[in-house]
This record gives C-alpha cells, sequence and structure tokens, in this order.
C-alpha cells in the first residue's frame, strides 16, 4: 500500500429527463404536512420511485461493511411559502484506497474518507446557521426546509453499485484484498427526497438550494432537476466549501468520478466530460434567471487534503508542488473568471483555512470579506444587487452599485508565487 500524504481527511467534503406534465402539476397543489417549526425523520419504503429523469429509484447508503444501509432524510415545515433544500456533505471515495477508509470515529492517524452510513444521532434541530430557526437573522428562519442526508461516498450524483478491493484496514479488522461492494446511490436517494417533496410541499415562490463540501457539488449538480420541478419559483443555489479543484484524470477516470456513474442533467451539463471546477459555472450559464453562489476560505484545509490525494494516485500532476498553494491559486483563478463571465454569479472568500460553516454559529459571525455571510445571503434571497454595477464588492459590507456582490478579504484571490 502506498503511504498516504493525508494522516486523516476530514469528514464533510469535497466532491435528459423530464417528469410527466401530471406530476409537475401535483407539486401546486400538495399539502404541507407536520407543525411548522418541528422536524421530522422520513424513511422511504422498499417499492422503487420513479423519479424527475423518469426512471426507477430505491434509495440506500453506502453498505459498506458494518454500516447501516438504511437511508433517511428530514423534513421541516415553515411558515413561508418558499422552500430551503440543503445537502449534507461526508467525504467521498473512488477508488480502492479511499473506499477502505470510511469516516468511523477511528483515531487521527488513520485515513477516513467517507461517510458510510446516516450518523446516529443526526438532528438538524441541533443544527445551528441555516438551521438556527429562531435567530431573526437566517433568512430562512421561516422557510420549509429538507435536510438530505449524505452516505453514499458520491458528491449525490451516484447511481450504481461498485466492487472495490480493500488495501487493508487494520482498524476496522478489514485485512486487504477483501471485496467491497458500495451502493454509489445518491442519486436515487435526491430522487426519493424529491418524490416526498413533490407529493407534499407546496409549489414556493423561491427555492434554495445549498449544501457544503460534497454537499455543494451535490446542490450545484442537482439544481436543475429542481428548477425543473419547481419551474415558477426564483432558484437560489449555494455551494459552501465546494470550488470544484480536481485533476483530469480525476475527472475523467473510472477509477475516478465515473466509479459512480454520476446522473448529470445533460440540458445544463452534456455528457458529463467537463472540469470539477466548471460545475458552477455550467450550472449558472444554462440559468440565467436562477442565482448561483459559493462561499469559501482562501486557504481550505479539507479542500486541499482531498485534492492532494487525487494527485498522490496518480489523478494528476501539479502545477506547483506546494499543494495548499497550487489549491488556491486555482480556485482563485476559477472564481475571478466565473463573476467576470457570469452575472447571476457570486462568491464570498473569507479569512482562513477553516472548512464549511452552513451548519455553524460561523454564518453569523463571518465577515472578513465585508459583510456577513448571513446578510451576504440575505440580500441574494431578496435580489439585491443582480443587475447592478459591475457584480463587486468594496471589502466593506456592502457593493459598488448593490447589495449581493463578490465579496473576497483582501489579496484572498490574488495569484501567489509557488514556493
Amino acid at each position: 500500500m502506498k503511504r498516504l500524504l493525508l494522516p486523516l481527511l476530514g469528514a464533510a467534503l469535497l466532491l435528459p429527463g423530464a417528469a410527466r406534465a401530471d406530476e409537475i402539476a401535483e407539486a401546486t397543489h400538495a399539502a404541507r404536512p407536520g407543525t411548522p417549526g418541528v422536524w421530522q425523520r422520513v424513511e422511504p419504503g422498499e417499492q422503487a420511485v420513479r423519479g424527475l429523469d423518469g426512471k426507477l429509484h430505491s434509495a440506500s447508503c453506502s453498505g459498506f461493511p458494518g454500516t447501516d444501509a438504511r437511508f433517511s432524510f428530514w423534513v421541516r415545515p415553515g411558515r413561508s411559502r418558499n422552500l430551503a433544500i440543503y445537502f449534507e456533505g461526508g467525504g467521498a471515495c473512488w477508488d480502492n484506497t479511499s473506499c477502505s477508509f470510511p469516516v468511523a470515529g477511528l483515531p487521527a492517524n488513520v485515513p477516513q474518507f467517507f461517510v458510510p452510513q446516516v450518523p446516529p444521532g443526526t438532528d438538524p434541530a441541533a443544527m445551528d446557521g441555516l438551521f438556527k430557526s429562531d435567530n431573526p437573522a437566517n433568512p430562512v428562519h421561516d422557510w420549509d426546509m429538507v435536510y438530505i442526508p449524505y452516505c453514499t461516498g458520491d458528491i449525490h450524483t451516484g447511481s450504481t453499485d461498485k466492487t472495490y478491493t480493500s488495501v487493508g484496514n487494520p482498524a476496522l479488522g478489514i485485512p486487504a484484498g477483501t471485496p467491497i461492494t458500495l451502493k454509489h446511490r445518491g442519486f436515487d436517494n435526491f430522487m426519493e427526497v424529491m418524490d416526498w417533496v413533490r407529493r407534499h410541499v407546496r409549489h414556493p415562490h423561491k427555492v434554495l438550494v445549498a449544501g457544503s463540501s460534497a454537499g455543494g457539488y451535490g446542490a450545484t449538480a442537482n439544481s436543475p432537476w429542481v428548477g425543473q420541478l419547481f419551474h415558477d419559483a426564483q432558484l437560489y443555489v449555494l455551494a459552501d466549501a465546494s470550488q470544484g479543484v480536481t485533476t483530469p484524470g480525476f475527472d475523467s477516470g473510472n477509477p475516478g468520478r465515473n466509479s459512480w456513474n454520476p446522473q448529470w442533467h445533460r440540458r445544463t451539463f452534456g455528457s458529463g466530460d467537463f472540469p470539477g471546477n466548471e460545475l458552477m459555472r455550467r450550472a449558472a450559464r444554462a440559468d440565467r434567471k436562477g442565482r448561483y453562489a459559493q462561499f469559501t476560505t482562501a486557504f481550505d484545509t479539507v479542500q486541499i487534503q482531498f485534492y492532494g490525494a487525487m494527485l498522490q494516485g496518480g489523478y494528476g500532476v501539479p502545477s506547483c508542488p506546494n499543494i495548499p498553494l497550487d489549491w488556491h491559486n486555482k480556485a482563485a483563478l476559477q472564481l475571478s473568471a466565473d463573476a467576470a463571465e457570469l452575472r447571476n454569479y457570486r462568491h464570498y472568500v473569507a479569512a482562513g483555512q477553516y472548512h464549511t460553516l452552513l451548519r455553524s454559529a460561523q454564518f453569523y459571525a463571518e465577515q472578513s470579506a465585508g459583510p456577513v455571510v448571513a446578510d451576504w445571503l440575505r440580500d441574494m434571497l431578496q435580489g439585491r444587487g443582480l443587475g447592478q454595477g459591475d457584480g463587486q464588492g468594496n471589502g466593506q459590507g456592502h457593493g459598488q452599485g448593490g447589495h449581493w456582490q463578490n465579496e473576497a478579504c483582501p489579496d484572498c484571490l490574488a495569484q501567489l508565487p509557488c514556493s
């Protein structure tokens, strides 16, 4: 087994169908179940559902040995006619090495790449950030909410079962050479959730599709299906800590991203043969009426670790041997390019190296780029700033010609010399 570059990978990553007209119409007349403000757990039935892509789908977690393969999700009725759908993060796996090491509460010196099951004790009601319904600073505090857990290692896009060969995980008692079949069924789980949403959520005026880390990629990749269902609603997409700095070998490889049989919305993403950093750009470019945004810190440790794992696995060659600098420069270049091209896109680049903030109190505290992130999101959802000026903020909490602007901490988008 190759020596792993990363002693520990954080658990919060990374990384044309059409519904029938009668199915889409049904969403308009659905009833809102449950008590406003109270979270409910939903467990899909055993019978497959027909998804928005016209295919049959069954929900499942990864099925990694010794884990619970049952999938469930959470919903919370609100008091407004708006809807927020959140995709949870939790790493990724794509080859024999990464899929041998799930997140399982192991010692810090044991690599951990992906969350293999819905963690016991998951409770959105106990989370902060977007989920703090009693905080008046929360711009979605009274919205209907759907929380989609992540337990498939495929950034919520997979639809296949794949067998890997373990490189050996002594901490779990799994010897090298053991076959491990994983269910990369993140897209199937999403289709199950959307079947419930279609049947139970009244047609909203606004829809926010958000996610953190792997969930940020899932939110971006799956947002066209949400827009297809609620075609009369204003769509917003926010990816937290999901910059898509990957490698060509990973993006096109099997093993690699194609290990998951990812299900791309073809009218938006084409065949799926595109670099990871184009995911957000293609989504925003295909939906000029929607509003798209990314949040990241300038040196996000977890994103850098996963990029390093791809490089060490032979999926690409860095432009700079200093991996954190290489990641930063590539992320900054893409952020600047997307801001220059896309009038319906904004970014927020914060100082530091922490990973994700949508489920934490940092959502209400982070302001190193000017505005508090919660206020920046509120401006996005209230339509402030779009189409005004050039979309560039002044780093002081409000933009030149509008409110919802591209914001970055001082020098956080600068190209740094390789050293």
